[in-house]
């Protein structure tokens, strides 16, 4: 009779949650405030929002983890389908930079007469490629094996190694996302006025967030990790953080080939 309410299947029926009602008006209210400061209000009402929606950020993937490490939800039909949904959202990603490739490309490959017909356009100084990009993309090529290595140790039980290869992989997305802000700090074109500058900023400046958003999740990843979370056949959040860094190597191997290089 103990077991008469036990679930009978693979699957995780969620339970009521308070997280996407907080989480939505959270977001509304912090797209109302930014319309507000951008029309020149004062910024608290976009603070709050922002604060409202990492609050949701924070305690609903609290309840995610004690579903996995806790309460046994995670089955493997679960985590099959979580690995399904990263990969989706790694698709959608990959279409996202695809837009502001796009962009770049429509720009350069067919430069009007406005900027001189050439690409790139008069005027516009562009950045040695085999100076700090260069550093930069050895920089996260390297992250790339130090994170594999965390994940190799994770799934032999050497929870050392794991610790480690994510400490040096953190230490590496930093440096990156150091080595990127000097490098914008020294650019001799700005965002606004022309069209090289504008599709410039916006794709390595998007990755660059990217880079800023994986490392907070390999902290997430670190932490947990010293919590004692994570077992080498039960660690899809380690895997998910894992994935997205790697796609993040790809595409500023992208960026570095195409923006840097045969963009200049």
């Amino acid at each position: 009779m103990a077991d008469a309410h036990a679930p009978q299947h693979d699957y995780h029926l969620v339970d009521p949650s308070p997280w996407p009602f907080i989480g939505s008006i959270s977001a509304f209210i912090m797209a109302i405030g930014g319309i507000m400061f951008m029309h020149g209000g004062a910024p608290w009402v976009l603070l709050i929002g922002t604060a409202g929606v990492l609050y949701t950020f924070v305690g609903w993937w609290r309840d995610v983890i004690k579903e996995a490490e806790h309460d046994g939800q995670h089955t493997p039909v679960v985590q099959l389908h979580h690995r399904y949904g990263m990969f989706l959202f790694i698709a959608s990603e990959v279409m996202f930079f695809v837009a502001w490739f796009w962009a770049f490309f429509n720009a350069s490959i067919f430069p009007d007469a406005s900027i001189g017909g050439v690409w790139p356009p008069e005027g516009i100084e562009t950045l040695d490629p085999w100076h700090l990009p260069l550093i930069n993309t050895l920089i996260l090529l390297t992250s790339g094996t130090t994170v594999t290595w965390a994940h190799h140790a994770l799934q032999h039980g050497d929870r050392v190694g794991l610790k480690r290869g994510l400490i040096l992989t953190i230490a590496l997305g930093a440096l990156f996302s150091v080595i990127q802000a000097y490098e914008y700090m020294h650019a001799t074109f700005e965002f606004a006025g022309n069209i090289y500058g504008a599709t410039f900023f916006m794709a390595t400046g998007f990755h660059g967030f990217h880079v800023i958003v994986g490392t907070i999740f390999l902290i997430v990843c670190l932490l947990r990790a010293q919590a004692g979370h994570f077992k080498p056949n039960h660690h899809f959040g380690f895997e998910a953080a894992a994935w997205y860094w790697h796609f993040v190597d790809v595409v500023w191997l992208f960026l570095f080939v195409c923006i840097y290089i045969w963009g200049s």
